[in-house]
């Protein structure tokens, strides 16, 4: 029975130790269930000329694909967390693949618009019960020392996903059509719910799996305690405000800006946007070693990284002209470390909340950054709108509807600050305080603040 077991101990020879060699087979099969859903969740991104013709509709009804799939994604982390709490990582991870596969099978079949949008919406559900289902197995079967950097590493591994679906997807596409192609993703996706079921366990043999058996009645009554809790908070406004950036840019304004507003060659282009997987993957174990290092101070580490994005991205709305290579990719190198930073706001609720709670708290922070992608997609299209009706968008166009991103980073630290406030009141108020900064330079204790 999953998560249970007759022994009190741990038996380090059933694979039950923390961090022992079941721990890495489970994390990275959960690693490779959420690089299938990225696959899935980007297939339509990289299949937007092809899709047009298939439907017979325009770039935007077929962007609309996109819109959807993310609002359901954001939606669906809160009951998605429900699910996980009450039946663990590895029912939830084979539900989603499940999900992703039938979706994926139904906009092979189909030409029809509303299908295809149903469809999306299906993936786009399955897609939602995967990553926090991943990211709750590794404080599950892993020592706390270990949890920020393989926290990171779950998020940046998963992004093969992306790749997989810009070369061999796109191969098969190329050749043998949509049908096939979109069938071969679905088959890719049944493996992963086969793997998931087959290996995936919640905890540790020894370990029982904390579990929530709620009245449906009180559901409302636990998800408010949770939504008030001002790590869930903190996590939400971390997530939303270090990684909605990136998310806009690497999902749907990225490549048209680089090419239809700075005029770059599509392989220029594409050689500046896989900066934001080179970087992040350079950059998540890095943050996730310093959160380890300096726990106390994972918010502050989160708002000095903040300065990579705003300062690049003000630089860029004023520039005059094109802008040059060097700030395009320090430009997207910030909005690449953005992501490993909003890695930080799962820690969170971690730290502070029961463990029967995380997957309701992760879906929580989860929500915050790709609303905030949504919100930010949403905005510069309609800017972009207003500006060229004829959809003949140009630098300008893109330098005012890129500028809506300020005030929502402005927003979204706000929320951090405050919501940090409350946090560290309701510390204190059990005996751990975070000394102030002028402390920790007059007394030099860096170690574990």
């Amino acid at each position: 029975m999953q998560g249970r077991s007759r022994a009190t101990t741990i038996d380090p020879d059933r694979g039950g130790r923390l961090g022992g060699r079941r721990a890495y087979v489970v994390w990275i099969a959960a690693i490779l269930a959420y690089s299938v859903a990225v696959l899935q969740r980007t297939t339509m991104g990289v299949s937007g000329l092809e899709a047009t013709e298939r439907f017979g509709t325009s770039a935007t009804i077929v962007s609309t694909f996109v819109v959807l799939q993310l609002l359901v994604y954001a939606l669906a982390q809160i009951p998605a967390g429900l699910l996980l709490d009450r039946y663990g990582s590895r029912v939830t991870l084979t539900a989603g693949a499940i999900l992703m596969a039938l979706g994926q099978l139904l906009i092979s079949q189909t030409d029809l618009v509303s299908v295809a949008i149903v469809a999306r919406i299906v993936v786009g559900a399955g897609d939602a019960l995967t990553f926090s289902s991943a990211v709750r197995l590794v404080p599950a079967w892993f020592p706390a020392s270990k949890v920020p950097i393989l926290t990171q590493l779950t998020g940046i591994l998963g992004q093969v996903g992306q790749i997989a679906s810009a070369v061999p997807f796109v191969a098969v596409l190329t050749i043998a059509g949509w049908g096939t192609a979109f069938s071969t993703a679905a088959g890719v996706s049944a493996c992963a719910a086969l793997l998931a079921l087959l290996v995936v366990r919640a905890s540790p043999a020894g370990i029982p799996r904390p579990r929530t058996k709620q009245n449906l009645t009180r559901i409302p009554l636990v998800l408010g305690r949770i939504i008030k809790h001002p790590a869930t908070q903190l996590g939400f406004f971390t997530h939303f405000t270090a990684g909605f950036t990136g998310i806009a840019f690497s999902m749907m304004w990225g490549y048209p800006y680089l090419t239809a507003g700075e005029g770059l060659s599509r392989p220029a282009a594409s050689a500046i946007m896989t900066v934001l997987v080179v970087v992040s993957i350079i950059a998540g174990p890095a943050i996730g070693a310093l959160t380890t290092r300096h726990p106390l101070r994972r918010s502050s580490l989160v708002l000095v990284i903040l300065a990579t994005i705003v300062v690049p991205l003000v630089a860029l709305v004023l520039w005059p002209g094109p802008a040059p290579i060097w700030l395009l990719l320090f430009l997207v190198a910030g909005f690449s470390i953005g992501g490993p930073a909003s890695s930080v706001g799962f820690d969170f609720p971690r730290t502070d909340l029961a463990k029967h709670r995380l997957g309701t708290a992760t879906g929580m922070v989860i929500m915050g950054g790709f609303l905030g992608g949504l919100i930010s997609i949403l905005l510069i299209g309609m800017v972009l709108d207003l500006m060229r009706p004829d959809g003949n968008y140009d630098l300008v166009a893109f330098r005012t509807a890129f500028a809506v991103q300020i005030p929502m980073l402005l927003v979204g630290t706000a929320g951090m600050l405050i919501t940090r406030r409350r946090l560290r009141r309701r510390m204190a108020a059990t005996g751990k305080v975070v000394p102030p900064w002028r402390d920790v330079w007059r007394n030099g204790r860096w170690r574990r603040i």
